[in-house]
């Protein structure tokens, strides 16, 4: 049975698979339809997220690299329709993603970064100042 997945950088040294941080387990979505993996990936990128190619493996192969990574494959059969928040993730992506762009001396980064906490005096302090400036 063929299946599509979601790669990164393919091609390159630096090829990898998309991944879901589900709990304790790393998952990787193995879709029986094309076009739903196609999507999934459309939602990736509308977040801003890094665009993944769509590419079809044998079932088989792919449950093997699982298994050798330590990954848990997870099918989504065509016309899944999902009965819980969790099956949730396997139709569209989690409002926030880990950024796959990698640097040598960088840790990962979340794409969805959130603003430092600002004091009220701080901020009260910086909008005079930006008054001041008008």
């Amino acid at each position: 049975m063929r299946v599509f997945v979601l790669l990164y950088n393919v091609g390159t040294d630096n090829e990898g698979v998309h991944i879901l941080k589900i709990q304790d387990h790393d998952v990787v979505l193995m879709f029986e339809a094309e076009d739903d993996a196609t999507r999934y990936a459309l939602l990736l990128e509308a977040q801003d997220f890094a665009s993944p190619s769509v590419e079809a493996f044998d079932r088989q192969e792919m449950e093997d690299i699982c298994a050798e990574f330590g990954y848990l494959p997870q099918l989504v059969p065509a016309g899944f329709v999902p009965e819980s928040e969790a099956d949730r993730l396997l139709l569209a992506p989690p409002e926030t993603n880990l950024d796959t762009t990698w640097k040598a001396d960088a840790p990962a980064t979340s794409a969805a970064t959130e603003a430092p906490e600002i004091a009220s005096t701080d901020l009260d302090r910086i909008r005079r100042q930006l008054e001041g400036l008008l």
